[in-house]
């Protein structure tokens, strides 16, 4: 009988229920209930249960539908996830493919009716649980937001912050931050603001921003997303009626009286984003978000920044965006010599189909009209082929010979390593033996010769020391040798899988690929 054990830990930690423990556990219960003599193990550590994300669970259930094990076994119900959807449906999985599952501690077992209830029922009460702790989480932060204070994360542009210190009701001292205007920034959040105003249009913006030099804080081009960040933020605007109107139009939770909103401080929003299943998120609604006036002064009238808002919505559906994601193989990977990316432009329909021709072409030459940059726009289709074909000519022998040279060197490297220390360990001994016999006869002849003795072998390792390498070539090994499996893969697999299959396989071995106006360049990933 074959057995799978999964382990899942979300820290990195060696106490408690650890990944080794829980799979010594798992192995036992195995071997007193099963005919256990093959265990497959499967292991994610520093992985939440939030969600099924991870990766050793997603070769685990790969492995069921290929029904490679009988029997699933875990420490806990809740390390195979502590979302209700998510259990319900990897145990659906299991069931399908007549595999059992096991969760010692809470002693179930699906082979029973009773087990697969009981089951159901404690992942529910593993979900009540994790959303309780949120809910709380949530609850205090929404708290601390009534007070307008500034709660931490990177701060926007045109801001830093500073602690204040205050005392409490109850005479106690606490601390809280404020957010300090950068003048600099400011005026560029202006500019921003007025001349989206006057064109409407982030495309258009963008390219303004990029004739005119106008850069971010760390002094990149801005983009359309980041100028969206700015222009959504009410961070800017000034806590005046108009904004406390339409704030209270859409719903929103407002933590301050209308008669404070008097246009003195500017505004905070908390809770604008969603980001539970993304790093970014997505804008929740007006109606989910917190509202409070800040320690800051605004700098852009509130009627101004509400306008904003209200051309963001007449734009919405204007001009939809094509999907990139069945179509453009190297979006993502392929860049101009210019240091832009090159976006995916989309063509006529393609004869007898719903199909697009699409095209690569230089962002910076899109959003500067080909002022900064002119470089020839690619077709997609011939580009993706070259490209396939330019990283076959690189799969060769010749290349797999370069990969073991690579490796060769490092055991050199490490052999090295080994020889400079055990001569530095050969020395200190020596230097010790020096040192002991120097002892009593500090003034002596020979406690000066032994003295001399010591400073040549001290400095002797000082060089030797300088000699050694940084040794990680058990881990350059280890990528080298992953690196000619995707090679393999990618040699084998990259005409006769589906386009996702592709992309997979382009950025298991591409960095990133270059066009500068005459030539494809591909460079491939390093070590």
């Amino acid at each position: 009988m074959k057995i799978a054990i999964y382990s899942r830990k979300s820290k990195f930690t060696g106490k408690g229920e650890s990944i080794e423990n829980q799979i010594q556990m798992c192995k036992e219960y195995a071997r007193s209930h099963f005919e256990a003599r093959e265990f497959s193990i499967y292991e994610d550590e520093g992985f939440s249960g939030g969600n099924i994300d991870r990766p050793e669970f997603k070769r685990l259930v790969k492995d069921a539908e290929k029904k490679k094990y009988d029997v699933l076994i875990c420490y806990r119900l809740d390390r195979i996830s502590r979302n209700v959807s998510d259990f319900s449906n990897t145990l659906e999985l299991l069931q399908k493919n007549n595999i059992a599952f096991v969760s010692i501690k809470e002693q179930f077992d699906t082979s029973t009716p009773m087990g697969r209830a009981m089951l159901y029922i404690a992942s529910v009460f593993a979900q009540l649980e994790r959303e309780t702790i949120a809910e709380r989480i949530r609850d205090n932060m929404h708290q601390l937001a009534r007070t307008g204070r500034w709660l931490g994360g990177i701060y926007p542009t045109g801001f830093t912050s500073e602690p204040i210190i205050y005392i409490d009701q109850n005479m106690k001292e606490r601390k809280l931050f404020k957010l300090i205007p950068v003048e600099e920034e400011l005026e560029i959040i202006k500019t921003i603001f007025q001349k989206y105003l006057e064109l409407q249009s982030l495309q258009k913006l963008e390219t303004y921003c990029l004739l005119n030099k106008i850069k971010t804080k760390n002094g990149n081009d801005f983009q359309k997303q980041s100028l969206k960040q700015i222009l959504h933020n009410p961070v800017y605007a000034v806590a005046d009626e108009g904004i406390y109107e339409y704030f209270k139009t859409n719903g929103a939770d407002i933590c301050n009286a209308k008669e404070e909103f008097s246009g003195k401080y500017g505004v905070i929003g908390y809770n604008k984003r969603d980001l539970k299943n993304t790093r970014m998120g997505r804008y929740n609604e007006k109606s989910d978000w917190i509202v409070a006036i800040g320690k800051h002064k605004g700098v852009i009238p509130g009627r101004d920044w509400v306008r904003v808002q209200q051309i963001f919505e007449q734009n919405k559906d204007k001009a939809p965006r094509a999907g990139t994601s069945a179509a453009a193989l190297l979006s993502g990977l392929i860049r101009c010599s210019c240091g832009s990316f090159m976006r995916v432009l989309f063509g006529p329909k393609k004869p007898n189909s719903e199909e697009r021709y699409h095209y690569y072409v230089c962002n910076k030459k899109v959003i500067s009209k080909g002022v900064i940059c002119d470089a020839k726009r690619l077709n997609g289709i011939k580009t993706d082929k070259e490209v396939i074909e330019k990283i076959e000519g690189i799969i060769t022998s010749t290349t797999f010979d370069q990969l073991e040279s690579m490796k060769k060197k490092n055991k050199d490297k490490d052999l090295q390593n080994k020889l400079i220390v055990e001569k530095i360990d050969k020395n200190k001994k020596s230097i010790e033996n020096l040192v002991r016999q120097i002892a009593g006869k500090e003034d002596s002849f020979a406690a000066e010769y032994l003295m001399a003795e010591v400073e040549k072998l001290a400095k002797e390792n000082k060089t030797l020391e300088g000699h050694l390498v940084e040794d990680d070539s058990d881990r350059v090994n280890f990528n080298i040798d992953l690196f000619k499996e995707a090679l393999l893969e990618f040699k084998s697999k990259i005409h006769i899988v589906d386009f996702q299959e592709q992309r997979i396989l382009l950025k298991t071995i591409v960095n990133y690929v270059e066009w500068d106006d005459k030539e494809l360049k591909v460079q491939i990933l390093k070590f």
